[in-house]
């Protein structure tokens, strides 16, 4: 892991990025998400054990999807006007 990269357990990772603890981990690819595994988180050695989430890994993702969203919205709407 690069020092530049922050990597904080699920309560501080939310906290840090603005979302709820279970958004966050829904997010994961391993639950129909778009946040990768070994990327933007590290599962633990068991299953007890605490996700760790790259914190700038993750609020990329989160923009490039929120960018994602609304660019498909502003073709929805020309599309709906032509």
């Amino acid at each position: 892991m690069s020092t530049s990269q922050q990597w904080l357990p699920t309560p501080q990772a939310a906290v840090a990025i603005g979302c709820s603890q279970n958004h966050l981990k829904r997010c994961r690819d391993s639950h129909g998400g778009f946040l990768v595994g070994g990327e933007d988180y590290m599962l633990g050695s068991s299953r007890s054990a605490a996700i760790l989430w790259n914190v700038d890994a993750v609020r990329k993702a989160f923009h490039h999807r929120g960018m994602m969203a609304r660019k498909a919205e502003a073709v929805l709407r020309e599309l709906q006007e032509a």
